[in-house]
């Protein structure tokens, strides 16, 4: 796997954990700036031909 492919997967797993902690929080815009980091981390992902499901990166 590339530099690449690892950074990307590695920012969707941090947002991923971004939004848990939000959630876990319960701070609404904490939640929305993490779900926005979730979907950008996801969206650059995809692009890139990565399978963010294999991660469990496609939830939020």
């Amino acid at each position: 796997m590339s530099e690449v492919a690892e950074a990307l997967l590695a920012r969707v797993h941090a947002a991923r954990a971004g939004l848990a902690a939000a959630l876990d929080a319960d701070d609404a815009y904490a939640i929305a700036v993490a779900q926005d980091e979730l979907d950008d981390a996801v969206r650059l992902a995809l692009r890139h031909g990565l399978d963010v499901e294999a991660t469990g990166a496609d939830e939020g």
